[in-house]
């Protein structure tokens, strides 16, 4: 990985950090100054993670515990954020998972949509005032080329048969419409968003819940899968290099802007009113 940049003083933020993709990239935003805080799940997990790239880098880094599949959790964790971080210069949302079985999340929702959809969505709702206080800030949405299906009157699939390829491939859509969305919100503030597609990186995502086996993928695919390390480089390039200052709205495949179908700004709307309505408070 190659990124010229140099973070000091910035604050950057990675959900979902404790392996794979969201791990590799905190290493380097540390690696490269940034004051890292690695927000995680499992807090064993995630203090090992957090060693692992304090003694890859020689510098201190902060790990956050939250559930991001529950609102209250985000909420909370968004609170304490900003008590001990007045700014916000570079926010990844990178947590995600595959669900093989049709679950439910602490709020009621359908699992996956909570978790890949809403929680990108509340998390930079949340955190918006203090990337704006940062000035220039960049927000770096992890999405992905299996993208289809969105039917934004069956977000939860209850009515539709349920598949965890079906749940992930429509969450990854509406996690670039929602890309699209805000970097119109944003314009003229100073703060960027994009979008981008790591490559396929055999992660603990399609470990679990049958997700290789639902794709097909043979033991040949797996062992031509990206390393972690390969699969964050356009996402610590969005998020570090100068080569994008001020770039937004836009979908990446290795450091290449690409033509995203998924541009329609009427359903990018609905999908951002959607979940609104979502993450209200009761």
């Amino acid at each position: 990985m190659d990124v010229r940049a140099d973070l000091s003083g910035k604050t950057c933020l990675v959900t979902g950090a404790s392996a794979g993709i969201g791990l590799a990239t905190a290493r380097e935003l540390a690696r490269l100054g940034g004051r890292v805080v690695m927000a995680v799940r499992d807090p064993e997990k995630g203090e090992k993670a957090r060693r692992a790239v304090m003694g890859a880098t020689g510098r201190e880094v902060e790990m956050a515990v939250v559930d991001l599949a529950s609102q209250t959790s985000i909420r909370a964790f968004a609170r304490d954020f900003a008590a001990l971080h007045p700014r916000l210069d570079v926010l990844v949302n990178n947590a995600g998972i595959w669900a093989g079985r049709r679950g439910l999340s602490p709020d009621g929702i359908e699992l996956t949509w909570a978790t890949n959809v809403l929680n990108y969505f509340l998390v930079t709702e949340r955190l918006l005032p203090l990337l704006k206080a940062a000035g220039r800030a960049r927000v770096v949405n992890v999405a992905s080329r299996l993208a289809h299906d969105l039917d934004l009157s069956d977000v939860q699939f209850e009515r539709r048969p349920y598949s965890g390829e079906g749940a992930y491939a429509q969450s990854k859509q509406a996690d670039r419409m929602l890309t699209w969305a805000l970097a119109r919100r944003l314009d003229g503030t100073g703060v960027t968003a994009n979008a981008l597609h790591p490559g396929f990186v055999a992660t603990e995502i399609f470990g679990k819940g049958g997700g290789l086996v639902g794709l097909g993928m043979s033991l040949y695919s797996r062992l031509r899968a990206k390393s972690p390390e390969e699969g964050a480089d356009t996402v610590v390039w969005l998020a570090a290099s100068p080569d994008v200052e001020g770039r937004s709205g836009l979908f990446w495949v290795d450091r290449k802007e690409h033509r995203c179908r998924f541009h329609d700004e009427k359903d990018e709307e609905t999908l951002w009113r959607l979940c609104q309505d979502m993450t209200r408070p009761e």
